[in-house]
């Protein structure tokens, strides 16, 4: 299983992964789920992947190998005009991969081989947006309204961010947001797991604004999880008492 997050806020996008892998409890491994591309100064490009390892391993290798642009190849992500037209190339790629996938394999590969994407960036002249491709190689963009994308496993740390989401927000508290939304998920699932990947991306900046791996001896990650802990039980025991008086 994995979870990854893509947030917009005013200053730009703060994405946040984790790097787990397992087909079951005893063969688990670590891989990356983050990868970028950048022109400075005309564009940055970002995607976060889960779902079928081979299958995103797959994709991922195909953008790397567009991304190199031979002179006899045409890199169409980084000459695409908008955000929009990587969004669709992206998807059709998406989906061209799982189809070969599950075609390949049959019977048996219905269903096996789906994955999804959060792609964010921006391209010089334009705002910086945040995508959510699905297997099918269509796509949503987030908005006012849905600010935030998640994929794998998200249930547990939605409500973290529902509540302390601000569009506002500084980029250090937006990355504090999301640590505590994570933390809440690696509590609750063995699936997800450490070590995370971090990446702010700056309005017009082109490039990471900041990245960072965060992994298990990470001493602000672990002052993350031990004071949100703390700090719940004490709002915990602040709410009104229930008593069975009168009720």
């Amino acid at each position: 299983m994995t979870y990854c997050v893509g947030m917009v806020i005013d200053k730009g996008i703060v994405m946040m992964s984790d790097t787990r892998t397992n087909s079951g409890v005893d063969n688990i491994s670590v891989f990356r789920k983050m990868f970028h591309w950048s022109v400075p100064g005309e564009r940055m490009l970002a995607v976060m992947t889960a779902g079928n390892l081979a299958t995103t391993q797959a994709v991922v290798s195909q953008l790397e190998e567009r991304t190199k642009a031979p002179d006899d190849r045409e890199n169409s992500l980084m000459t695409s005009p908008t955000m929009f037209t990587v969004a669709t190339e992206i998807g059709k790629l998406l989906r061209n991969t799982v189809q070969e996938r599950q075609e390949a394999n049959g019977a048996r590969g219905k269903g096996r081989f789906t994955a999804s994407i959060i792609l964010a960036g921006q391209i010089a002249g334009m705002e910086p947006r945040l995508f959510h491709i699905y297997p099918e190689g269509n796509f949503i963009e987030a908005g006012l309204e849905t600010p935030f994308f998640q994929i794998g496993e998200t249930k547990y740390g939605r409500p973290i961010i529902l509540r302390g989401y601000d569009r506002d927000m500084s980029f250090e508290d937006a990355v504090k947001l999301l640590m505590v939304s994570f933390d809440s998920t690696l509590k609750a699932n063995l699936s997800v797991g450490l070590p995370l990947d971090m990446m702010v991306i700056g309005k017009d900046d082109f490039a990471p604004t900041h990245e960072r791996r965060i992994n298990a001896d990470d001493e602000y990650f672990q002052q993350i999880s031990s004071q949100w802990g703390e700090k719940l039980r004490n709002a915990f025991h602040a709410l009104p008492d229930y008593s069975f008086v009168d009720r």
